[in-house]
């Protein structure tokens, strides 16, 4: 549901709109790393490995996991989430360590939540879904399905292994087996043009998702995608068309009301070191908001029709809103929004003014 709200009879236009919102706290999350864990086959673009800075042992990131967990003070609000590889395709003595960690967590009053990432394909679909089953049970509930996109073109291209009809099925049983869905996108993975992109977003949106995550597509070293980019099969998508597509992304989903928890991928030295190609500057997140920002306010003015007379946002806006080196100052300004005529409040949500 769009969260714009707008007020009339009196002498301004008023309007109050939604830049976004956090909905886990990193500082809160014990992380178990799980690359390729579990995996049926290798994607042309993946390399879990350098990406999490992990060789792949399962059972020793479940141990570090839990002396963190007894490690933390009383009292403390965790959420335990298994990351990489495909959760519910793990070996059951595997799956079945990662329960019994969560349980005790939960029993020693520190674990709340918990969460682990999947493949749309691997729910168990032909046998009554007792994966999924299992999870609910156990008490997990956030469940992230890599759906990367829902182009058929481009899931073949990169060698998935599923169908869209697969994608937004395993979107719709996570939800009615009582889980909360994440879905993951990879734009600018082979055959993911940004109109792709944004139709994967507005689709991603109508599926109800409790938030979304957008990886762009990077190319490491090792990989096949990293031949097809040797070869000149494939060409990432540059900096600044990442930034404007995934601007324009994000502001959908600030729109819906739906969070979006990851803009980049974390930034890791194993993988850096790895990098060939790709949109990777350090800032590539804040950029990204601040463009969904000022196309949000364009959004809200266009609704008003009005001359904005003043706009009031979230402290939180203020280190981003105008880019890199203020270099959307001038489109600000061109809005008739110079910063005086800027606030930043601790109210959650922005506020723009016009003259009615």
């Amino acid at each position: 549901m769009a969260q714009f709200f707008s007020r009339t009879g009196r002498p301004d236009t008023c309007m109050t709109f939604s830049v976004g919102r956090s909905l886990y706290r990193a500082d809160r999350i014990v992380p178990v790393f799980l690359p390729f864990a579990g995996c049926p086959r290798r994607c042309v673009f993946c390399a879990q490995h350098q990406q999490t800075g992990q060789e792949g042992d399962s059972e020793a990131g479940l141990r570090e996991a839990a002396m963190r967990i007894t490690a933390s003070p009383s009292g403390r609000s965790l959420e335990l989430a298994f990351y990489g590889g495909t959760f519910t395709s793990l070996p059951s003595r595997i799956r079945e360590e990662a329960f019994r960690l969560y349980l005790h967590g939960h029993a020693l009053g520190k674990v709340q939540c918990g969460r682990c990432s999947t493949r749309p394909d691997a729910l168990g679909a032909d046998s009554g879904f007792p994966a999924l089953l299992s999870l609910a049970d156990k008490g997990l509930d956030l469940v992230e399905l890599g759906i990367q996109t829902f182009d058929d073109n481009a899931l073949l291209q990169s060698r998935r292994g599923y169908d869209a009809d697969t994608a937004v099925q395993a979107c719709l049983t996570v939800r009615s087996a009582g889980l909360h869905l994440g879905i993951q996108l990879l734009p600018g993975m082979p055959g993911v043009t940004p109109e792709v992109f944004l139709k994967d977003v507005d689709l991603a949106l109508e599926l109800s998702p409790d938030c979304l995550r957008f990886y762009p597509c990077l190319v490491p070293d090792g990989t096949v995608l990293a031949d097809m980019w040797k070869e000149g099969r494939y060409s990432p998508w540059t900096e600044e068309e990442s930034i404007q597509t995934l601007g324009e992304g994000l502001r959908r989903a600030w729109t819906a009301g739906v969070p979006v928890i990851r803009l980049s991928v974390a930034p890791e030295a194993s993988f850096d070191a790895v990098l060939l190609a790709g949109p990777r500057h350090p800032a590539l997140g804040s950029l990204i908001q601040a463009e969904a920002l000022l196309r949000t306010t364009e959004n809200a003015l266009r609704h008003l029709n009005a001359p904005p007379k003043q706009l009031r946002l979230p402290r939180g806006c203020q280190g981003y809103m105008y880019g890199q080196h203020g270099a959307l100052r001038p489109r600000w300004v061109a809005m008739g929004l110079p910063p005086e005529r800027i606030l930043f409040t601790d109210q959650k949500y922005a506020t723009l003014h016009c003259s009615g």
